[in-house]
């Protein structure tokens, strides 16, 4: 099945594969922040829960349902969530760059790649709440 990747229209949950690209995406991204020095204190010495729920927030988030996330979290509160957390801009951009490689290592056409760039590019700057 050709599923087309890009529009108004397009689920990207399903043009990527499904949750197995999410899993995988969320992975890359924590076995970067394993070895981050501005990162890595901010997360929980178990990083498990951490990568399922990014996984299952961004699985739902891009189409795939509350089935990946809220039916057993709830609402995402996105920047409640995180608000326990001091997120300045040093934060912002390791996470972001991070985020970046995992989704560039995903091999996904131009289109796409292009889609989860603006989105992590502003969802991380709308959760800075901190200054340096």
């Amino acid at each position: 099945m050709n599923i087309p990747v890009d529009g108004p229209d397009v689920n990207v949950f399903e043009a990527v594969g499904g949750r197995p690209f999410f899993d995988a995406l969320s992975a890359r991204f924590y076995a970067a922040v394993e070895t981050d020095p501005v990162l890595r204190p901010l997360y929980p010495d178990d990083l498990t829960d951490s990568i399922t729920n990014t996984a299952g927030f961004l699985a739902q988030y891009w189409g795939g349902g509350t089935a990946q996330y809220s039916d057993q979290r709830g609402h995402p509160r996105l920047r409640a969530r995180h608000g326990h957390v001091p997120i300045g801009l040093a934060q912002r951009d390791a996470w972001l760059g991070h985020m970046l490689d995992a989704v560039g290592a995903a091999d996904l056409a131009p289109e796409l790649e292009a889609r989860f760039v603006d989105y992590f590019t502003m969802a991380t700057t709308h959760l800075v709440n901190a200054s340096e």
